[in-house]
């Protein structure tokens, strides 16, 4: 075939291919002691000991005078590691995410380290700078081997399993971001002692979000198991962690679409408003207080407008205020609330595609919202928080 022949003969070749992905999340209870080699296992090293970098929330360093001490103990020890340059303390909380320079100079870091595709980032801390790190990783040398150790309920519920990574931009959440899957994941027990109760309870809100749209069992456990995991029992807390974090991984890696390239995006229930409350409320809430008012309101609207059973939203409901949770902020009425719906359809792309529930473990996409009956549920949840908040200063 000459090269004239080339130039004007028209072709469509279209390949489908697979890219082999592994997700490699672990269980331990003391992973900068005990359970150390279960960390160590995960750092493969093909021609020379590997490179590891550290980021650690500093909240997390200044709510644990030990664990910086045990994890540099644990560095040290291992015969086998190259550590680049002492662990790197870094602000935790959304501010991270929303601060361009802040990000910046976990990338020029990062190149100062000389870190290549086959070093190691473990990042230690809350969602926020998972996310922020975890954003870094992916793009720097189009992605370095990141290891997570969430330090949240709500990050080893949830995000820490996630494949997104993402900053915030232009005022939006997670306008700059990336698909990138994890190395490994350390969902490590004794990293949640040092959460105050407030941010403890805030991640089970992520429970209820996956237990409602997945297993009618796994709500019913989380229902009667509240008022205890609101109290801090552990048994029962790391059970409802266990199973959340199990199924919202069923679901990125099973569930055919783990970089959301479809319309839906059915781990996001409740999250459209959530991510516009909390910019509207300046990121005075926590993620996941703002996701079990998300929830609740799209729980309510699932009744009104798709036919969810009451009791399930009565249900719902009950296990937020069990969970010490919030359902309802004043903020939600605010009318560019509504705009986090076109902010949601942006972030996805194509037309508006929301997840809501026919029944436990029934979802239903819709493309357009009911104002009327929206804005219902709001006065509903408006209306049920003046009558809890009377309750409470009558008892």
């Amino acid at each position: 075939m000459g090269p004239m022949e080339i130039l004007t003969t028209s072709k469509s070749i279209n390949v489908d291919f697979h890219v082999p992905l592994r997700h490699q999340l672990r269980f331990t209870n003391d992973c900068f002691g005990a359970d150390w080699s279960v960390v160590e296992s995960l750092l493969e090293s093909e021609h020379s000991d590997p490179r590891v970098q550290v980021w650690i929330d500093h909240g997390v360093v200044a709510s644990s005078s030990s664990l910086l001490f045990r994890l540099n103990e644990c560095l040290s020890r291992s015969g086998r590691i190259q550590l680049t340059s002492p662990p790197h303390e870094i602000a935790g909380g959304e501010q991270i995410k929303a601060s361009p320079d802040l990000v910046e100079e976990i990338f020029a870091t990062m190149n100062r380290d000389g870190l290549d595709r086959r070093s190691y980032v473990l990042v230690i801390g809350g969602g926020a700078v998972l996310d922020a790190v975890g954003y870094a990783a992916a793009i720097a040398h189009r992605g370095i081997r990141l290891i997570r150790f969430p330090t949240t309920t709500l990050a080893q519920a949830d995000s820490g399993v996630g494949v997104k990574n993402a900053v915030n931009a232009f005022g939006k959440k997670n306008w700059k971001g990336t698909f990138a899957v994890p190395w490994g994941v350390v969902n490590d027990s004794s990293l949640l002692e040092c959460l105050s109760d407030r941010d403890f309870r805030s991640g089970f809100s992520e429970a209820l979000k996956v237990s409602l749209l997945k297993s009618e069992s796994a709500f019913e456990e989380l229902y009667n198991a509240a008022s205890e995991i609101s109290q801090r029992d552990m048994l029962k807390s790391l059970k409802v962690i266990q199973s959340s974090v199990m199924m919202h991984l069923h679901h990125i890696t099973q569930g055919g679409d783990p970089f959301e390239a479809n319309e839906a995006r059915p781990l996001d229930f409740g999250h459209w408003s959530a991510h516009k409350l909390e910019s509207l409320c300046d990121y005075q809430i926590r993620h996941g207080e703002a996701v079990a008012i998300g929830v609740a309101l799209d729980v309510v609207y699932s009744s009104l407008a798709h036919g969810l059973d009451t009791e399930v939203v009565s249900r719902a409901l009950e296990t937020l205020d069990r969970l010490g949770l919030p359902t309802y902020h004043e903020q939600l009425e605010e009318r560019v609330l509504f705009e986090g719906l076109e902010e949601f359809r942006q972030h996805l792309g194509g037309r508006l595609t929301l997840t809501m529930l026919k029944a436990i473990g029934e979802m239903t996409q819709v493309h357009e919202i009911d104002y009327a009956k929206m804005r219902q549920a709001i006065a509903y949840l408006k209306d049920r928080s003046k009558r809890s908040g009377q309750e409470d200063h009558h008892e």
